[in-house]
């Protein structure tokens, strides 16, 4: 039905890439393309503040933009590519505890001209949930080896993010098949979780789900947002006299 939507010979896709910001979880800036397009490619063509860690899976991985990355002082963890082939040019020591298993600066044989500024971190870390050992790739040279660790796993809150658009928000379905009305739809759901999102700021006691399932109930009610979050359990809602009605006429 979205013929613009280049994906698959039986199916089309639209691919959002979101940068999610670590202070609150919101979103800091969204791209939307159609599924063909690589996330390295859009990442490629973005600007990063000096002092910035992000935080990739391994669809990112590119050395040459990690070396780009390095000079502009950005900083980057991600997971290790299976097989790749590097040197290692120094051997860090690795704490007796966190189940850090080892630390290490290389260089991969693909790179140009390695050079002190081309140089990266492997971190060997043992996760006890998983039985397995995890390798992360990094340019910060500086940060304790567990503190890699644990920015990598921070990384789980895109996941929770994305499930919260798709659950809480309804986003499984599309109302129109154009180019415009995807994006529309797209970007008023952004737009609607930021607004949720704040109003969860002053009730940290609510659940994103809880909060938005509530307020469809209070879509027809005219009523001080910020007090009824305060009288949510009251037996009867915060209403006034200029409740809205929804009639009906034959």
């Amino acid at each position: 039905l979205r013929d613009w939507a280049h994906f698959r010979r039986t199916k089309g896709a639209v691919k959002l890439h979101l940068l999610l910001d670590h202070d609150g979880y919101l979103p800091h800036f969204a791209v939307i393309t159609t599924g063909k397009t690589s996330d390295i490619t859009v990442a490629r063509s973005l600007d990063f503040d000096p002092g910035t860690i992000l935080v990739l899976d391994r669809a990112y991985i590119d050395y040459d933009w990690f070396v780009n990355l390095s000079r502009k002082g950005v900083y980057f963890v991600t997971r290790l590519k299976a097989g790749a082939a590097f040197e290692v040019v120094e051997q860090r020591q690795a704490p007796e505890r966190n189940h850090v298993l080892g630390d290490r600066v290389i260089f991969f044989y693909s790179q140009a001209q390695p050079s002190r500024e081309h140089f990266f971190r492997l971190v060997e870390v043992f996760d006890p949930d998983q039985k397995r050992k995890l390798v992360f790739l990094t340019n910060d040279l500086r940060l304790a080896a567990r503190t890699i660790a644990d920015i990598y796993w921070d990384c789980w809150q895109v996941e929770l993010f994305f499930k919260a658009l798709e659950q809480s928000l309804k986003i499984k379905s599309f109302l129109g098949t154009s180019v415009n009305a995807v994006k529309t739809q797209i970007g008023t759901v952004l737009i609607a979780m930021l607004l949720v999102r704040h109003l969860q700021l002053p009730s940290f006691d609510w659940s994103l789900s809880n909060l938005v399932t509530l307020l469809r109930h209070q879509l027809f009610a005219y009523c001080d947002l910020y007090a009824w979050l305060d009288v949510r359990f009251h037996p009867r809602p915060l209403l006034g006299d200029r409740q809205l009605e929804l009639g009906f006429t034959r």
